[in-house]
């Protein structure tokens, strides 16, 4: 069985390969619908290339973009029309933010790799009375639900990478890039320490190994 995983694994990376898609940018709309029509200021913890960032300045006065990758913030600022109010910053989540308080705070496929209640009090001190935090994190799959979603996602990762693509592989593909940390707290072990941390947080288990957390400032 563990044989036929591994070759489920290779064969869906060679998919993902071909028919590339950002599954974490699939989460993009949903986190805009949580949020304010407008707010003054904003910050996406572990911005990446900057799309989510891009995305909030729509919306926000300013918005801070923080990245301990300084080649990915380099190639978001390249991609940032100056005139959006963006600020990428190369910096570490947890050590030096840019000062708040923020009316939303943005977290995307980066908690589990801080340790999580610290990054929890972090994001709660720095959120403006009445702002909203938004995390679309990863789980360690433990238990029937997890696995069945897991087996769900795969044909559904397949058809939207199919779709997103139109069909058409990609000229190049994607090469494979190195492992990134995987995480290891169970959806149950996270909604534990987020209840406690942040009282009446809305956790949910989401497709394509994903879940998501809304909380919003007394």
């Amino acid at each position: 069985m563990r044989l036929l995983s591994a070759r489920l694994l290779r064969a869906l990376e060679r998919w993902n390969a071909t028919y590339p898609w950002d599954h974490n940018a699939h989460y993009h709309r949903w986190i805009l619908r949580q949020l304010p029509r407008r707010f003054d200021r904003a910050l996406d913890a572990g911005s990446g290339s900057g799309d989510l960032a891009r995305l909030l300045a729509a919306r926000a006065d300013a918005v801070e973009a923080v990245d301990s990758d300084p080649g990915i913030t380099a190639q978001a600022r390249k991609l940032t029309p100056p005139e959006l109010p963006v600020t990428f910053t190369v910096t570490d989540a947890m050590t030096e933010l840019p000062a708040g308080p923020y009316d939303v705070v943005t977290c995307v496929a980066v908690i589990h790799h801080l340790p999580f209640t610290e990054a929890l009090l972090r994001f709660r001190a720095d959120l403006a009375p009445g702002g909203t935090l938004v995390i679309v994190g990863l789980t360690h799959p433990q238990g029937p639900l997890d696995h069945l979603l897991g087996a769900l996602a795969i044909p559904a990762n397949a058809a939207m990478g199919w779709l997103k693509n139109r069909g058409r592989p990609a000229q190049r593909p994607i090469a494979m890039t190195a492992r990134t940390h995987q995480p290891d707290m169970t959806f149950d072990e996270i909604t534990r320490e987020a209840r406690a941390v942040l009282p009446g947080a809305r956790l949910r288990r989401r497709l394509f190994w994903r879940y998501t957390l809304v909380w919003k400032r007394p």
